[in-house]
């Protein structure tokens, strides 16, 4: 079976992985602090989009991550994959050399990230950032260009806003996987896992190969339009790759 980032698992030896601290200590706070500053990109590297993998790209309407704009992950009816899903979205501006970020995801597991392409260098997890989740997020916006955002507690509309805002502000990407607490504010691309079917398993006996996720995106303005897309997630080989026709 695969390992997946919506297993439980040890979270990367590998990564920068930072404490996250309670308001009030600074501790965690000036650690995230150093951290954007030491990955602050240069002018040069900020380019309008960040790569996503080729069977990712239809789904976001400019084909790639657009510097500042929100993307929210979720699943329907039960569906797992949104986890694995929104970190696909960052393998490949990882591997590219953009530092990548976690906040609120404890269990990512080392074996499956890489897989999907992430480099365990560049990659910062604040594995437990407590009640000061968002002042933890906003700080590391000032260097990181991609951010995956798992809320620990219901966002207020207001605390959303600010996130948002400061992203765009900061021209980072920010992914939100929000759970059962929902987030309030609307993001620029809203990806919904519908269906989600493991691959492999017989009457009692196989293994598991591969997982089939069924994706809607919409959106706001150029993402209006809806799309759905089916993909493996993770395929055989432990990557995303688009559904072609013979599996239809």
């Amino acid at each position: 079976m695969f390992a997946t980032p919506d297993d439980d698992a040890v979270p990367p030896d590998t990564s920068a992985t930072i404490p996250g601290g309670r308001s009030g200590t600074g501790r965690g706070r000036e650690s995230l602090a150093l951290l954007a500053e030491r990955v602050r990109p240069t002018a040069a590297s900020r380019t309008r989009l960040l790569p996503v993998d080729p069977a990712l790209a239809a789904l976001l309407p400019e084909g790639g991550l657009r510097r500042g704009a929100t993307i929210v992950v979720a699943t329907r009816g039960g569906a797992g994959g949104g986890i694995s899903l929104s970190v696909a979205l960052l393998a490949a501006a990882s591997a590219g050399g953009s530092w990548c970020a976690a906040v609120g995801l404890p269990d990512l597991g080392a074996v499956a990230l890489a897989d999907l392409g992430i480099d365990l260098g560049r990659f910062a997890l604040v594995h437990s950032p407590g009640p000061a989740w968002a002042e933890a997020t906003a700080t590391l916006f000032d260097g990181i260009e991609a951010v995956l955002l798992c809320p620990p507690f219901p966002p207020r509309p207001a605390m959303a806003r600010r996130l948002v805002a400061r992203a765009r502000d900061r021209h980072t990407v920010l992914v939100v996987v929000p759970g059962r607490a929902g987030w309030p504010e609307p993001p620029d691309v809203h990806l919904a896992v519908d269906g989600a079917r493991w691959d492999g398993i017989g009457q009692g006996t196989g293994h598991l190969r591969r997982r089939r996720l069924t994706v809607t995106a919409t959106g706001r303005r150029s993402a209006t339009r809806p799309r759905r897309h089916d993909l493996w997630l993770p395929s055989p080989a432990g990557t995303v790759d688009g559904v072609d026709g013979a599996d239809r």
